[in-house]
């Protein structure tokens, strides 16, 4: 069968070229063998692929050295609680803007902690827009200020970071990294759920600035310290070997095919265009995003009625566009339009809305 095009927004679409090659590794994986998913995680082999993989991944977004890079598990929600353990133990507060679902869960495990300050919010329009931020309201002794930076569900994005001065900025950047180039030293800590824009599902990806590590309260797990992953180099147990495997190969794809970040955010601004556009000029699909604060990765829209959505949707996937019913929170359509979904996809799926628009 032909492949779909799969608008998910996560596990997400990977790049046909990176599929192609784990297929052909997958019994033999170059010349060992053996599988990459049945290899051991302290053998040669295996370490070559971790150190290659961290090695890509700080070229391809330009870490600096004084920060350390973990492949860890657990998700981006296992941050949640990881971030103000390891964080939260100067003033014991925190400031959180809260623009979705995922930065509402991270303040409210991190109020278990500590005073999870709540600076700003968009809850008050279904979070459809970045609430616009006041520095002389942020808390200047705060021991971190965390932000969601892209919000799949809801389809918003910071254009502009926040101005936090000496206090750490902490993001959530599940599905925005390797989207665009970011400067990884405006931020404390960086963390990232791999199964949008990185790898399959399995691998949770954290760069930390050096002297953030070694703060954990004394209650911390030994897990979820992130002194004990430094200190391992991500080996203190069995890491998600697959999935890191599968990354270094995205990564080789976004270096030596895409040819960096800054390419994979001109591709990424032209297909967002592609749909962004369709939706300003049509007479039956619409948006739900303020303009100015619009996704690059996650784009919902609706009809205004349940019914069209859903035969929409229902229609769309006989056609081979899949994934497209937006977050049962919310309702209505979302196209999430990752690193690895190619421009004719979009191409296709807004020829294909504007033949629905036509017979509606």
């Amino acid at each position: 069968m032909s492949r779909v095009y799969n608008f998910s927004a996560g596990p997400s679409v990977l790049p046909e070229s990176v599929l192609q090659q784990a297929a052909a590794e997958m019994m033999d994986y170059q010349g060992s063998g053996q599988s990459v998913m049945e290899m051991s995680h302290r053998s040669k082999v295996y370490d070559a692929i971790i150190k290659s993989c961290e090695a890509l991944l700080r070229e391809v977004m330009g870490i600096p050295d004084n920060y350390k890079v973990l492949f860890l598990q657990g998700g981006a929600s296992s941050q949640f609680a990881m971030v103000p353990l390891n964080l939260m133990n100067g003033s014991g507060s925190a400031d959180y803007v809260i623009t979705g679902q995922w930065a509402s869960k991270a303040q409210k495990e991190a109020a278990r902690y500590g005073d999870a300050r709540i600076v700003a919010s968009s809850k008050d329009k279904t979070f459809t827009y970045i609430p616009e931020l006041d520095p002389s309201t942020f808390n200047p002794e705060a021991d971190y200020f965390h932000i969601c930076m892209n919000n799949t569900i809801y389809g918003t994005r910071y254009t502009a970071l926040p101005e936090t001065g000496k206090v750490p900025l902490v993001a959530d950047v599940s599905s925005c990294i390797l989207s665009e180039p970011i400067d990884v030293s405006r931020f404390g800590v960086l963390y990232a759920g791999a199964q949008k824009n990185m790898a399959p599902a399995g691998l949770t990806v954290v760069i930390i600035r050096e002297d953030l590590i070694g703060h954990a309260r004394d209650m911390t797990p030994t897990m979820f310290n992130y002194q004990t992953h430094a200190d391992a180099d991500s080996m203190f147990n069995t890491p998600p070997c697959w999935s890191i495997y599968i990354c270094k190969l995205v990564l080789e794809w976004l270096k030596n095919d895409i040819g960096g970040l800054e390419n994979m955010k001109k591709i990424n601004e032209e297909k967002a265009a592609l749909l962004y556009d369709f939706l300003d000029s049509s007479s039956l699909f619409k948006g739900t995003v303020v303009k100015k604060d619009r996704s690059l990765m996650n784009i919902p829209f609706v009809t205004g009625n349940e019914e069209m959505d859903a035969r929409f949707v229902k229609e769309a996937a006989a056609a081979g566009f899949v994934n497209l019913k937006g977050h049962r929170t919310v309702g209505g359509m979302r196209a999430s339009i990752y690193n690895a979904m190619p421009v004719e996809g979009v191409k296709k799926l807004v020829e294909f809305m504007r033949e629905f628009e036509k017979n509606a």
